[in-house]
């Protein structure tokens, strides 16, 4: 969105999303986005006898993040294939004050939500309430239109995939100016529309925000009920995910322990708290908080079949070329080659204060790690990455 648009994918990608990777990283945009003193790094919550006799590569590439990429703040969530999980943390939780970055602390989750949203409308398809190859006008009549757009050739399957054509509206935004607004879904159409088509339907892939809002008003159309409604019910509540929501309208703080976030925009201004923000740009597109254990739990039980039926999760998994670095998506999921052979499962997230990445393997490993500003350089971006990788192969 440039506010979120980046959401999850990688820098080079992220034309990226959308693409340009927003003015400056305006928080608008993904969501978003010194090197100054930030205090001690915090060691691990829970090591093993042999892993405090040796330095943890997981610690290590946080302490780097914070150290040489001047991140405020790192934290990550490991999952071994035994189940066991373990917490990390790196720098502070409050640039002003000092104060410890809370273990697992909640963060906004930019794109990951996404991933949320696809798994309800995938629902809804196996439940038989929409069709993925039906048209956006099925469900949503007269309401996408706009030069070389049309509702009518679009369909479910490629607003999923991000293979719709249709124009980014997060490029358009300006972190500072909607900060503190409250903006309603069709507005964000509003602005995508008044811009033409990017590319024709189904013809390449492009990462673009507005898609995701269109699948949350369909998920309204044929639900009758709030989108937040349908992911607490389908999705939240169903596996348990006790840290995880979506702010209610107007919800501008993060309601549970948590380390403050950081913006830079212009890219290299300074950092700014940008904790608190009206997040209603994101919608669909970028809107929860969660933890890192959360996403987790998320990403693990989706691909265990817990939350999709079996053809459903097949269609979420077909995936297509999203950029370099091996990166592909499927149907607001992504999967990336691991360095020690395989891949991971997931999606990704950025949003002014915020930066996630992480996923699941086919065996039971899963790692997810946030970071209190999003990278404004492709190697802090790459380092956020490969913290994950390290996670995931160690």
């Amino acid at each position: 969105m440039r506010a979120q648009t980046r959401q999850g994918l990688p820098s080079s990608t992220r034309q990226q999303h959308g693409g340009k990777r927003r003015r400056a990283v305006s928080a608008a945009a993904a969501v978003a986005i010194g090197v100054m003193t930030l205090g001690a790094l915090a060691p691990p919550a829970s090591a093993s006898a042999s892993a405090s006799a040796r330095p943890d590569t997981v610690q290590q590439a946080l302490n780097t993040l914070v150290r040489d990429d001047g991140m405020p703040a790192a934290l990550a969530s490991v999952q071994g294939r035994d189940g066991r999980t373990r917490t990390y943390t790196a720098g502070v939780g409050d640039l002003a004050t000092g104060s410890k970055v809370p273990r697992d602390g909640q963060v906004r989750i930019g794109s990951n939500t996404k991933a949320f949203v696809a798994v309800v409308v995938l629902q809804l398809v196996g439940e038989g309430k929409i069709g993925l190859d039906a048209f956006v006008d099925t469900y949503l009549p007269g309401l996408v239109r706009g030069e070389g757009i049309d509702g009518r050739r679009i369909t479910v399957r490629q607003l999923l995939q991000h293979t719709s054509g249709l124009p980014d509206y997060s490029v358009h935004l300006d972190d500072d100016e909607i900060r503190n607004r409250y903006i309603e879904p069709r507005e964000l159409l509003d602005i995508a529309f008044q811009h033409k088509a990017d590319a024709d339907p189904g013809k390449t892939w492009g990462y673009s925000n507005t898609n995701y809002v269109l699948a949350g008003l369909i998920v309204q159309k044929v639900t009758g009920r709030p989108l937040a409604e349908e992911i607490d019910r389908r999705v939240i509540k169903r596996i348990g995910l006790r840290h995880t929501y979506f702010p209610a309208p107007g919800e501008k703080t993060i309601r549970e322990p948590h380390p403050r976030g950081y913006h830079r925009n212009p890219a290299d201004g300074p950092l700014r708290d940008f904790t608190e923000m009206d997040p209603s740009w994101g919608w669909a597109a970028g809107q929860l908080i969660s933890t890192n254990s959360d996403v987790n739990r998320f990403f693990t039980a989706l691909l265990a079949g817990r939350l999709l039926p079996a053809a459903q999760l097949a269609e979420m998994r077909t995936t297509v070329p999203a950029g370099t670095s091996g990166l592909r998506y499927g149907l607001g999921l992504t999967s990336r080659p691991l360095s020690c052979g395989g891949l991971y499962w997931g999606h990704g997230g950025d949003i002014a204060g915020y930066e996630t990445r992480g996923g699941v393997t086919e065996d039971g490993r899963a790692a997810n790690v946030a970071v209190t500003s999003i990278p404004t350089d492709g190697a802090a971006t790459q380092h956020v990455t490969d913290a994950v990788d390290r996670a995931l192969c160690g």
